[in-house]
């Protein structure tokens, strides 16, 4: 339905689009992603004509869209624009008939045809009940889907959206996106700039990935959202994984903090975990610069997973395996390499009473807990009794308080977090140094 080959757009003295190809099917819902300045809404201008490239060849439907009258291009793509902001006071439906005006000669007379398409539009868009009000009069989700049903009523085969979810709250994003879905389905092709790599991974078929004003990779998120390609594309230590309720590819940002002025790592920590249990601390701990290990832990258990996402070395065994001689020598030389040693919030068993023995032998262990041990312990006296020596030689810190707890017992800057997970000498490097995670971020799996 789109095929852009060997595009090259120029602004002024700058080559804003070097070399552009791709290709969107019928039917298809396609998202655009990329850093700031990569040309999106470039090339978006581009494919519904409004842009002429210096090199390159634009077809929507068969058609050279630039040999098109600009009447006959927009009966072909219809455009929802980044702003939902309009000049006029409008109403609701007369700012929805505006998407008519490919359709109609220059004097010619409304149809029932037009009624149609306009009525159709405001209804699949659920904006009908508004159609009297003035456009300036309702939020920005609402105009967002006044803006769609413009687009609807000019009754094009082709959409084009840049950044439909820029300006409104997660609600209206969500909304948005469900729409546009749902409008592919019923046989519309979308090509869509978005920013949120993680809603573009949820809702679209397939994402095209610009990158200094090139087509970096392109074909479905799993292919196109690698650590190596986001660390290419935006300069950003990133994490991808699978959400763990939608099952979508997931990019979760990580700072690139906590090490010292020469880029060495912050320290050593291995974790002890299990279950789900360690998954955030692996992040957090990773996040703020240490070198981390874990283990040792089952085959596909959610933490392991987890590590192997963030690159972090680990021992295991198999899945239900208990830990064995060799896993409990290979968990004791991570544990005699470490400089602190953190034990999370982990249900223990007989299977593996050895890692809590390992951590016991620690100069410095961190204990993670946030339930009562007796809720956890499926090992008996054997599992109490190890776990009060491993907890008599801990320092005991809430699941909010590692990042400082591990800094504390390596006398680094910023002490020890209290309740509220502030640390206790706060300063400007322990503020660079704090991960930060974004709404979209999963909850971890001992979380949910």
């Amino acid at each position: 339905m789109i095929s852009v080959d060997d595009v090259v757009v120029r602004l002024g003295d700058e080559r804003v689009l070097d070399g552009v190809s791709l290709s969107v099917e019928e039917g298809d819902f396609v998202g655009l992603v990329g850093p700031n300045g990569a040309g999106k809404t470039t090339l978006l201008r581009t494919i519904n004509g409004a842009l002429s490239p210096r090199r390159g060849v634009v077809e929507v439907a068969g058609e050279d869209i630039h040999d098109l009258s600009s009447r006959a291009a927009s009966r072909l793509v219809s455009t929802v624009p980044q702003t939902t902001q309009l000049s006029f006071d409008f109403t609701v439906r007369a700012a929805v008939e505006m998407g008519r005006t490919p359709h109609r000669s220059r004097f010619g007379t409304w149809t029932e045809r037009d009624t149609e398409a306009v009525d159709r539009a405001l209804n699949r868009t659920a904006v009908a009940s508004l159609e009297d009000r003035p456009v300036t009069d309702i939020s920005g989700g609402e105009r967002q889907r006044v803006l769609i049903a413009r687009a609807l009523a000019q009754t094009t085969p082709v959409m084009l959206l840049d950044e439909p979810t820029a300006s409104l709250d997660i609600n209206h994003q969500v909304r948005t996106l469900e729409l546009v879905r749902d409008l592919v389905q019923e046989g519309k092709t979308a090509l869509a700039a978005i920013h949120d790599l993680n809603l573009a991974a949820h809702y679209c078929d397939r994402l095209v990935l610009l990158s200094n004003h090139r087509v970096l990779a392109a074909g479905p998120p799993e292919t196109v959202l690698t650590e190596p390609r986001l660390r290419e594309a935006f300069d950003t230590n990133a994490v991808v994984s699978r959400h763990p309720v939608t099952g979508s590819v997931y990019v979760t940002a990580l700072p690139d903090v906590g090490v010292g002025p020469g880029g060495e790592a912050a320290g050593q920590v291995h974790v002890v975990g299990g279950g789900g249990s360690a998954a955030r601390v692996l992040y957090l701990l990773s996040a703020a610069g240490y070198t981390v290990t874990a283990g040792a832990l089952n085959e596909g258990d959610t933490d392991a997973e987890t590590a192997r996402h963030l690159g972090v070395d680990l021992v295991t065994v198999p899945p239900y395996a208990g830990v064995d001689e060799s896993a409990r020598d290979a968990v004791e030389e991570w544990v005699a390499a470490a400089d602190v040693v953190v034990v999370t919030d982990v249900e223990v068993g007989e299977g593996n009473l050895p890692n809590l023995d390992a951590a016991a032998a620690a100069d410095r262990v961190v204990l993670v807990e946030e339930r009562p041990f007796e809720a956890r312990n499926f090992a008996g006296e054997a599992g109490r009794s190890t776990y009060e020596r491993l907890r008599g030689r801990s320092t005991v810190v809430g699941g909010g308080e590692v990042v400082g707890a591990v800094r504390a017992a390596l006398g680094q800057r910023g002490g020890l977090p209290d309740a509220s997970g502030t640390p206790t000498a706060p300063d400007e490097s322990d503020e660079r140094s704090r991960p930060s995670f974004s709404h979209f971020s999963p909850s971890s799996p001992n979380e949910s």
